[in-house]
Order: structure tokens, then sequence, then C-alpha cells
């Protein structure tokens, strides 16, 4: 068992933690109270005094024996001994009580148990301290609060072999971890020993009575808790009265302060129904972030016992499992066919990583690894067992649960003699008359290598740190990334045979189908970590045996991770497997930016990125690397990031090498035959798809701005970089942020511009426009504006450029509505300080743009045209002979009223009238469109004919009469016209007679009859299917037709005889005719 390797802790002059911790924790009193091993009675000189050889003995004996054992083995043991034994067996640590008091650790969070101990114990709130061999017992006062009374708790704990094995609190504490009372309790014995009564177990007092005082000893106790004691006490005394009894066939009695027995279990408490209770809680919570915090807390206490080579670690943790696996939610995703949440699949994925680490415990007994290997394998067979690839059941490979590595684990061992030598020596290495040659355990400088599959030996690595084994899990990733390197070397070797070949060919089927960054094992991750966390964080500790005298741990791990991150590797199956990637690779660089990147790690850097750009097929920064291959932006962002202030030209050889994104290239090489060629910018069709391309995609953006960014003012970098960007990037969203990240770091407030810049902004921007030119966007009028603005801050020439190519970029609606018209805007003059000429040679350029964009789409840039060459009168004809023109084909009418509206307000009624009529000739309003939206645009047209004079009014009322069917627009059009008289406009060489218009002549003859048959025909349509509810509305229609009549000579005879001829058609409509009797007679 782990627990037999325990360390002894230091000499406590040695270990004494800063004066901020020791309220925490403590070193225990080498030799408190009389007896054996107590101080010379100076000052502090329990701290200086050795101890005597009882304690030493005594205290390796408490710690590894049970007491039984003991007793077993010597017939008659002193009581001194007996003493020092009960005495060393309680806990010394503090920290082992802090594991079991609280998830977090201490020096946070001021709530938990730990604290609330200290407290308690620290205001003498622990009371009447009894220790009776292996059981420790007093009482814990809870001081009053403004809400509770005082209140006095009696806590009660067994232990064993320096474990406590069983707690009781009177609080009724139901949890995970010990109440606050039992840590108060325990830090006071830790704390305090020589202030704790003392006394043998009690079978060792009781060996010592005679029969008068056991059973003056019996009755006293009866007397003192005869309520509680005195059934039990006669049912004792009747069995053992009667020589047949069960109690009579077993020598001795029980003793619950004699320790445990030697067939117990020597382990920490830990009441497995809580927490097998909290967990089945936390999961039924979903995916809420709490509930997820406390699991991922419950996991990092299983890691905690496992550093402290705890089995309660293994144990807590199945009881976990055995939650998960019972969670219903699991059935339901697989009957639903639906996928878990991002955070509840991560538990999992910590669930699997913590298995492979308790499997792979150097020195778990091999009956222990059976047991996990059978519930591992039962677990892995059960239908509802996540898949380490997420919900992505790949069928070309077996099914692969998360359990499955820890299964495979399993059947990993540590007799490795060149592994033991490797994690036992910082000085092992090979003979120096052995390294001639190839060898597969040493590298040419003697150093150990560690030949394996890369995350298994990572996963070793793992294991050992997470089981406490620090400096060995150190040793051992030295060996595998001294393995790595010497690989890596090798690698680049291959590809100099073969660069001609493969840069011919232009792609290569070289790749790593299992990626470090993203496995499940995090195999980068469990290398680094070692070095980060050992010795003290982030410095620089040599490196035992390394060719380069300045190589420290620190190195490694920043030299591990480019490797690792660097990989050419297929990308993984599944959107689970593609997300993890994104994840841990930001993870990784999360890690490193909090390196201070001093000379040497700077060193490491550069000579990293030199090897990953030239090594070909196995690096994702060569030349040459696979179609399908994990895109490099994220990392080499980092890289480009860190490289710039030391190295500007390595940091953008690697940036502009890393922006590729060969996946949507428009075809595969002809190395690459495994796929079919693909459009640019379409998702690979192959199975499985790349489901996270979206953030590859704003990845490789990124990149791009950040170089940008840094290449600002020189044009040189500026030009390169733009190229890359145009070549590699096909989202034209994405584009565009480039464009205005680059116009807004062009453009500072308070300097002048970057030209350079600024004209990268404007070709990014030109490219958006033309890849969007035919496609839909939703963004589309945001971008042409911002072009707009961009070339704007370019200058004259670059306005005058987008509008003579206008036809390659925008469509003639937004080159005449946004382009033209915010070009020949007044604030667009003032910010280029226009001379004259400059503003004619722009509006003239504004103005061929208009017209042309007329003949193109006349439906929708007339008007625009019109309005642009308002100032031109050559420019301003042509436009209106083009609306003429296209009136009659492509029009509608709606366009031409706005039109013809237009005309008259710049002053032209003629050429209103004009377009007005062409615009009457498409229009067709039926009898029920009394709320159509051209009402107005007809009642408009009729007003500007009547303001003309008679021959324009004559010339528009058979128009009017073709297209309008409607009854009271009719009617309205017809009370307009006879109330005032016509040609009020006054056009000049007309003369008007100021008479008004009668009805019983033309015009306006031919419109009243058109209005009363309208009237008639209305009529009979709205009979048909009329309501009782519309009666009262339909009286009143007739109310207006009959004012209509009237107009007309003979206008109460025709009302009259059309009263009567409904009253006759419709008599079967009684109450509606019966009010129309009444209103009408």
């Amino acid at each position: 068992m782990a627990e037999g390797r325990r360390e002894q802790p230091p000499h406590p002059l040695l270990s004494l933690p800063p004066a901020s911790k020791r309220a925490c924790f403590r070193p225990a009193p080498r030799g408190p109270g009389p007896g054996p091993g107590h101080g010379s009675g100076l000052p502090g000189s329990r701290y200086r005094s050795p101890e005597s050889l009882l304690d030493c003995a005594a205290k390796a004996v408490a710690d590894k024996w049970a007491f039984e054992r003991v007793e077993e083995r010597f017939e008659r043991i002193p009581e001194p001994v007996q003493r020092r034994i009960v005495y060393w067996s309680f806990p010394r640590n503090e920290k082992e009580i802090c594991m079991y008091s609280s998830f977090q650790s201490v020096g946070t969070g001021d709530g938990l148990p730990f604290r609330r101990g200290i407290r308690l114990l620290e205001t003498g709130c622990v009371e009447n301290v009894l220790q009776v061999g292996f059981h420790l017992s007093g009482t814990v006062t809870e001081p009053a609060t403004p809400s509770e009374p005082e209140i006095t708790h009696k806590v009660a704990i067994s232990f064993d072999r320096c474990k406590i094995t069983s707690v009781t609190c009177g609080c009724g504490n139901r949890d995970i971890f010990y109440c606050a009372h039992v840590v108060a309790l325990s830090l006071y014995r830790i704390r305090k020993p020589e202030q704790v009564k003392l006394r043998l177990p009690i079978s060792e007092t009781l060996f010592q009575m005679n029969r008068d005082q056991l059973q003056k000893l019996v009755q006293y106790l009866i007397t003192a808790h005869h309520t509680e004691v005195l059934p039990t006490a006669q049912k004792l005394a009747d069995e053992i009265l009667s020589s047949n009894s069960e109690i009579n066939q077993v020598h001795g009695a029980p003793d619950p302060t004699a320790g445990a027995s030697i067939d117990d279990d020597n382990c920490w408490h830990l009441d497995e129904d809580q927490v097998r209770e909290q967990v089945k809680q936390f999961l039924s919570q979903g995916g809420y972030y709490g509930s997820g915090k406390q699991l991922n807390s419950m996991f990092a206490k299983v890691r905690e016992m496992l550093r402290m080579r705890d089995s309660n670690g293994a144990r807590m943790l199945t009881l976990i499992t055995e939650q998960f696996m019972a969670d219903p939610r699991l059935s339901l995703w697989r009957q639903q066919g639906t996928g878990m949440t991002d955070k509840c699949r991560q538990l999992w994925d910590e669930l699997g990583a913590l298995w492979v680490c308790v499997v792979l415990n150097p020195h778990c007994k091999s009956e222990e690894k059976s047991s996990w290997l059978k519930q591992l394998k039962k677990w892995g067979d059960m239908d509802v067992c996540p898949l380490e690839d997420g919900n992505y059941d790949s069928l070309s490979r077996p099914r692969r649960t998360v359990f499955s590595r820890a299964v495979e684990a399993c059947d990993l061992h540590w007799q490795d003699s060149h592994l033991q030598r490797i994690i036992s020596s910082d000085f092992y290495m090979s003979p120096s008359y052995q390294r001639e040659g190839e060898s597969l355990l040493f590298n040419p400088q003697g150093l150990p290598l560690w030949l394996d599959h890369v995350p298994t030996a990572c996963a070793r690595v793992d294991a050992l740190r997470s089981h406490g084994y620090t400096r060995e899990a150190l040793r051992l990733a030295v060996a595998i990334i001294n393995t790595l390197r010497l690989q890596q070397q090798r690698q680049m070797d291959i590809y100099k045979h073969q660069k001609k070949e493969l840069l011919q060919r232009g792609a290569t089927s070289t790749t790593n189908l299992e990626g470090w960054v993203g496995h499940p094992l995090d195999p980068i991750g469990c290398l680094i970590l070692p070095h980060l966390h050992f010795p003290p964080l982030y410095h620089h500790v040599p490196v035992w045996g390394s060719s380069d005298g300045g190589e420290s741990y620190l190195t490694l791990a920043l030299e591990v991770a480019l490797m690792g991150m660097g990989q050419q590797r297929i990308m993984p199956e599944g959107l689970y497997a593609q997300d993890k990637v994104c994840r841990n690779e930001e993870q990784i660089v999360a890690k490193l930016q909090e390196l201070d990147l001093d000379d040497l790690l700077v060193q490491t850097l550069r000579k990293q990125a030199i090897q990953l750009l030239e090594a070909g097929p196995f690096s994702g920064l060569g030349e040459v690397i696979h179609r399908e291959s994990v895109p490099m932006h994220t990392f080499a962002k980092y890289l480009f990031s860190a490289l710039l202030p030391h190295d500007a030209d390595l940091a953008y050889k690697v940036a502009l090498r890393a922006m590729r994104l060969p996946v949507l290239e428009s075809s595969a090489g002809s190395g690459d035959v495994g796929h079919p060629h693909h459009g640019i910018s379409i998702v690979p069709s192959r199975y499985p798809r790349w489901f996270t391309l979206g953030h590859l995609e704003s990845q490789q953006c990124e990149l791009a701005s950040t170089m940008l960014t840094a290449a600002k003012g020189d044009m040189l970098r500026l030009r390169t970089v733009l190229e890359v960007i145009q070549k590699n990037i096909h989202s034209s969203s994405l584009i565009f942020k480039l464009a205005q990240d680059a116009f807004k770091i062009a453009t500072p407030a308070e300097s002048p511009p970057d030209i350079t810049l600024l004209n990268v902004a404007l070709e990014l921007g030109l490219q958006v426009m033309r890849m969007t030119l035919s496609t839909l966007n939703w963004r589309r009028r945001e971008m042409v504006r911002w072009l707009v603005t961009c070339a704007t801050e370019v200058g004259l020439r670059a306005l005058v450029s987008i509008l003579q190519s206008w036809y390659t970029l925008f469509t003639p609606t937004e080159a005449t509505s946004i382009v033209a018209a915010t070009v020949m805007s007044h604030n667009t003059i003032l910010r280029l300080s226009l001379d004259y000429p400059q503003r004619e040679e722009l509006a003239s350029c504004a103005r061929t743009l208009a017209l042309q964009c007329a003949m193109k789409d006349p439906q929708n840039c007339a008007l625009s045209a019109l309005t642009l060459c308002e100032k031109d009168h050559i420019a301003f004809e042509t436009a209106y002979q083009i609306v003429i023109d296209a009136a009659s084909t492509g029009m509608t009418y709606s366009q031409l009223f706005t039109i013809a509206r237009y005309m008259e307000h710049r002053g032209y009624p003629l050429r209103s009238f004009k377009l007005a009529s062409l615009a009457m000739t498409h229009l067709n309003l039926a009898y029920n469109q009394d709320t159509h939206p051209a009402i107005n645009d007809v009642l408009w047209a009729c007003a500007l004919s009547h303001s003309l004079g008679k021959n324009e009014l004559a010339a528009i009322i058979p128009l009017v009469v073709k297209s309008v069917h409607c009854a009271t627009v009719l009617s309205d059009i017809l009370r307009r016209c006879t109330m005032t008289a016509p040609g009020l406009a006054g056009i000049p060489g007309r003369r008007n007679s100021g008479k008004l218009m009668s009805t019983d002549k033309a015009p306006l003859r031919q419109l009243l009859d058109a209005t009363i048959s309208a009237y008639i025909n209305t009529t009979h349509s709205r009979l048909t299917h009329i309501s009782p509810r519309h009666y009262g509305e339909f009286i009143e229609f007739l109310s207006k037709a009959r004012e209509t009549f009237l107009l007309a000579q003979d206008g109460h005879i025709q009302f009259a005889q059309f009263i009567d001829n409904l009253k006759q058609i419709y008599k079967g409509k009684k109450k509606l005719m019966m009010l129309v009797r009444e209103r009408f007679g």
C-alpha cells in the first residue's frame, strides 16, 4: 500500500512554515507530557532535544501496526510503552485534518469547517478533552450569536495508526467532510497534547480492578445513565448468566478504545453515503455553474488524496463514478440522440483521467488493480457509458469509452529496470564508452530516453505527480522530452532527403493521426506541469547532465510545449474532439503567456521556431502539410507576439507561414489523393466535417490583425501581410473585420493617419466589395458606407477610383444612393478641403456614374441620378430622357409617381404631369381598394392636372377612368375638380378663364358618369356577400352615392330608379330594404 511508504517529516527547525501559516499547520511536539521523550525543561527545548528511543519506536509502531498485532506479538506490554504507542497513534499532520474538512485548500474562505474549527480552538471553546486509548472525546461550545444561543456539542473521535477512523458530533452534521467541532477537537489534540488527559484503553484499566471495584464501576455507570443503559445492562447480564448464550462462546470482550483489529482496513473516516448523496444532488442540478464547480472540487479532493497517498482517493472516485453512471440523463441523451453539454462532458473527461492516474499508482497492489480493471470494464460495457470523443461514434474504429484509457493503463507496470533507474536517480547515464552508434535507451550525450507511446508515457508522469512522487515525475518527464528532441532531429533528417519531391507535389500524406493537443490524456499538460511547478515556480533550475549549461527545467517546459503545439496532426473526428483541440491549445498558450521571457527562454523560443519551420511534413509550420492538418493560427499568434521584440524577421516568417488554411483551398495537391477537390469557402463535404471551422477562421483573422498592427508604418511588411490575407482568408466578413481593424489603427484620434496602413485597409475593403457583390450579405450596406469613409480618408484619387470602377464593386442602387450621394455631400467636400477643379472632377465622375446606373437599373436609380445631375443641365436632361424611355417598360407606377413629385418640387410641372400620366397607365384600382397606397398619388396627379389647366385635366381624366374603379376615390376626384377653377398654376403663355367647370360638360361629364357607374357596380358587389352587421355602413355608402348622383341634371331621377331596382332585386333582404326605405323612401 502507498501508506506503507509514508515519508517522515523533516526536523521541525528545518521545516517551520512562515509565521502567517503557523496557525494552520504546526509540527507535532516531540515528547509532550511527563515520561520518556519530554524535553529538558528549558523554554522551547522540546524542539531541540532528541527523541528517546522509546518515542522513536512507539512512533513507528503507532504509524504501521494495529494495536491488536502488538498485543498478540508480546504477552505483556509495559504500561509506559502502551502509553507512548497510544499517544503517537493520533494523526500528527494538520494538512490531513484540513483535507477531510473542506473542499478548498487552507487559506481561502473563512466559512470553511477547518477555518471555523481553528477559530473555535483559538477562542477557548474546546473543553473536557479526554483520550482513552484510541478514543478521543471532548466538548466544543459554539458562542452565542444575535440569532442563536450558546450551544455545547459533545464530540467523539476514534483513530488508529495515525488516521481518524470514525467521528461523532452532537451537531448532527451530515456532510462529506468533518464539521468544525471535530476539527477543533482534532487540532486541540495535535497542538496541545500535553493538556489532554491520556488513559490506556479501558480494558487495561478494568484489568487492574478487583471484583468489588468492577461491581462498583458498573453500578455507578448504571446509576449515572440509568435511563439510557439500564435495558442494555440487564440484557447483557442475562446473557452472561446464561451458560448457552452466544456471548459466553466468545473469549474476552470488545473494547471500543483499543483501536482497530488486524483485519480492519486502515483508512480515514469517509462517509460513503454522503459522498453518494452529494454527487447525486449535484448531477441532478444539470449543467448549472454551481454544481459543476462543486463536482470539480470533489475531483480536486480526489487528486489531493492521491497526492497524500491516501487510499480513500480511489475509494471516493469509485463512489463518484457509480453516481455518474447512474445519472438518468445518460439514458435520456442516448434515446433522444442528443449530446450532453460541454461542461458535463468535461466532467466525464476528468473522471476518465483520474482513473488513469489511479490505476497507474506505482505502489498499488495487484489485487487492487484487478478489482479496478473489473469495475472499469463493467462500466465501459454499459450502453449509456459516454464515448471518448463525445457523441461521435466512428464506424471505422472500435467503440471507445471514457474508461478505455484507464482499462489500457491497467496493463502497464513499473518493473522495467531502465524505467526504475530513470525515476530513481538524477545521475543515471550510459557509460561514455557505450555512446557510439544508435541506442534505444540513451541519446548521444548518454542521457536516458523512454521510448513509448507519447501520451501513455506522459500519463505515467501525471500518475507519479498525482501520487506525490514529484521528483520522480520530473525525472521521467526529462527523459521523455529528450526522446522527443531526438525524434524531432531524426524527422528533420528524413525531410532533408524528401524535401525536393514534397515541394514539387505541394502536399503530403504524412501526418499524425493522434495529436498531442486535445488528446484525452493531455500529454503536453502532463509534461509541462512538473517543470512549471517544481522547483520554485517559473525560476530557472539547471537540468543535470544537459549538454547546454544554460538549460533549465523551465526552458524544457517551454520547449516541449512548443514541440507539442507545433506538431502536424490530422483534425480529429467529431464536434467535441475538435472543440477540445481548440480549448486545449488556448489553455497551453495561456500558461505560456504567464512566463516572463528572459534571454534563456527567448533563445529556446527562437531555436524551436526555426526547427518547426524546417521540419517539413512533421511540423504544422513546415513548408508542406497535409490538407486536413490542424491549423496553427493560435499557436503562431503566441509565437509572433513573443518573438517580435527579439527577432522580427523570424516572427513574421512564422506568422505568415501559419496563415494558410488548406482545407478551404480550391483543390488538393497532387500528393493528397485521398479526398476530392472542394470549392473555396465551402466546408469540406467529407465525413466527418470540420465543426469548428468558424472558430478556426476567426483565429486566422486574429493572427492577421496582429500582424497588421505590428507592421504599421512598414510598407514592405504591410504589402506582404496583405498578399497573404488576400490569398488565405476566404470569409468576406472576416476580411471586412481586418479592414476595419487596419483603418482604426491607421487613424488614431490624436495623431496624423498612417497612409500605408490606410491603403491596406482600402485594399481589403475593395476585396470585400468584390466578394460580396453578387451574394447576399446582411452587412452589405454597412460595408459600402465604410468603404466610402475609408476612401475619403485616403484622399481624392481613391474616391475617383471607386467612382470610375463602380460596376466591379457596387450594385447600381448602392453606387447612386450611397456611394455617389456620400461623395457629393457637403461633409465630404469639407473633409477633403477640395478646390474648385477638384470638386468639378469629383462631381463629373459622380454624374457619369449616376447616368450609367440609371441606364442599367432605371427603376431603382433614376431618381438618384436626377438628384445627382441637378446642377448640370445636359446630364439632367439625359437622366430625364432615360426615365421617359424606361417608363413604358420597366418602371412601376410608384417609381414614376415618386419621380413625378420630384419634378414638380424642382419646378418642372409639365414634366411632372407627363410622368404622372405615364404612371396612371400602369395603375389599376379595383372597386374595393379604397385604402390603396396609390390613392394619394392619384389625387395628387389629378390636382396637378387641374392646376395646369383644362387641357391637362382633359388628358388625364380618361386615364383615371380607365385605371380607377373605386367609387369613393372617383367621387373625391370629382368633388375636388368642381371646387376650384382649373389652371391656377399659372403656366407662362396660357390664359386662365377663372370659371368653375361644369359636370355636364367634358371632361368632367365623363368622370361623373364613371363615378355613378362605379357606385352602381360597387353596390351590387357589396350586396352579394353583405352581413347584418354591415347594414349601417352600407346605408352610409348609399348616402355618399346619392351626393354623386345629384351632381347630374337628372341625378335625383337616376338615384330613385337605382333605389327601386335594389328593392326589387334584393327584396329577400327584408331588414336591409326596410332600412333603405326609411332613409331614401
